[in-house]
């Protein structure tokens, strides 16, 4: 039950659940699945963890990454890599690339899309639940309980989604804007700093008729974007930046980033399995206090009057993925929450 977190209503103080793992020190670069039904092990930020204990987690999580696998349709033989160096590693430039290489060449070998991240399930949640999110924000609505949103019909949903703008930042084999465009969305952008993973997606989008998404190579922490968009996904890319050395300061970085690609109005979902919905609503409550401390400063240093108007509040969150009992509380591997750009 490795990579259990505490998903509860409105709680206040969350706390990490772990079961107890079996060891081992060495694991298979191919289970790369670590980087998502496993990344229970926090980051520097905001962790409440100490360092040793960061590192039993990654132990405890690799060692278990065999049962805790993402859906995958390939595997290979690969150079054994230190339990300890893998939590970093996930977060580094590098290791992305060499990732994709090996999907690229087995997807050319093989046709085989590569990785789905945190599951074939859980991505069909994500778009499912955000499509009817989108629809009801369409006819005006600031839904409490998306996932009870009534059912629209097909015409209903290609009339308001297809004006619907969307970046996917850290895309990957860009398979989650293809179940969007499914779903109706059609003016589609993925990004990745991965070359190698763009190059992938795209081959995946030309090989499944998906003409409509544009895929380009870009760094949210460096973007060159010049657009903002109505609906930004991200699916573990915050949890991959947070896994970097210097994870604490490129949290800073995605947040400042993200806000710019945001339009007004507009809505941001995040899934990630290395936090809980509680504790992304606060990392965003911490950058609007940032954001408004800043405004305040400029205020008083220019004579200007500043915006007290947090960038980001609280919309929604997934309530129906599957949960686990453990130690007598209930916890989920995945938390997709929904912000809106005020």
């Amino acid at each position: 039950m490795t990579g259990i977190r505490l998903q509860q209503e409105e709680s206040a103080d969350l706390t990490q659940i772990r079961a107890a793992g079996t060891g081992g020190d060495l694991v298979s670069d191919d289970d790369r699945s670590v980087a998502a039904d496993s990344w229970s092990i926090k980051s520097d930020y905001g962790s409440t963890l100490d360092d040793d204990q960061r590192h039993a987690d990654a132990a405890e999580a690799l060692s278990a990454a065999a049962n805790c696998r993402a859906a995958s349709d390939y595997s290979s033989d690969k150079e054994e890599l230190d339990a300890e160096g893998v939590a970093s590693m996930l977060g580094l430039h590098s290791y992305w690339d060499a990732a994709y290489a090996d999907e690229l060449a087995n997807f050319h070998e093989h046709g085989h899309a590569g990785e789905v991240w945190f599951g074939a399930d859980v991505m069909d949640v994500i778009a499912s639940w955000t499509k009817g999110l989108c629809f009801e924000i369409s006819q005006g609505c600031i839904p409490n309980h998306v996932d009870d949103i009534k059912s629209e019909t097909v015409e209903e949903s290609d009339k308001y989604l297809s004006s619907w703008s969307v970046l996917d930042i850290g895309t990957g084999n860009g398979l989650l804007l293809h179940e969007l465009a499914k779903l109706g969305f059609s003016d589609l952008t993925g990004v990745d700093y991965s070359e190698g993973a763009i190059n992938l997606a795209r081959r995946l989008a030309d090989r499944d008729g998906f003409s409509n998404i544009n895929l380009l190579v870009d760094d949210v922490l460096e973007t060159k974007l010049n657009r903002q968009f109505q609906l930004v996904m991200d699916k573990g890319t915050l949890d991959a930046i947070g896994l970097h050395p210097d994870g604490a300061i490129k949290r800073i970085m995605y947040w400042e980033s993200v806000s710019k690609l945001v339009a007004v109005g507009g809505i941001l979902v995040i899934t990630s399995c290395n936090n809980t919905k509680d504790e992304l609503v606060q990392e965003v409550e911490n950058f609007n206090q940032r954001r408004i401390d800043v405004s305040l400063e400029s205020e008083s240093m220019k004579g200007h009057e500043a915006s007290r108007d947090p960038p980001f509040r609280y919309l929604n969150h997934v309530r129906t993925y599957p949960t686990f009992m453990f130690g007598g509380s209930v916890g989920s591997r995945v938390a997709t929450v929904a912000f809106l750009r005020n």
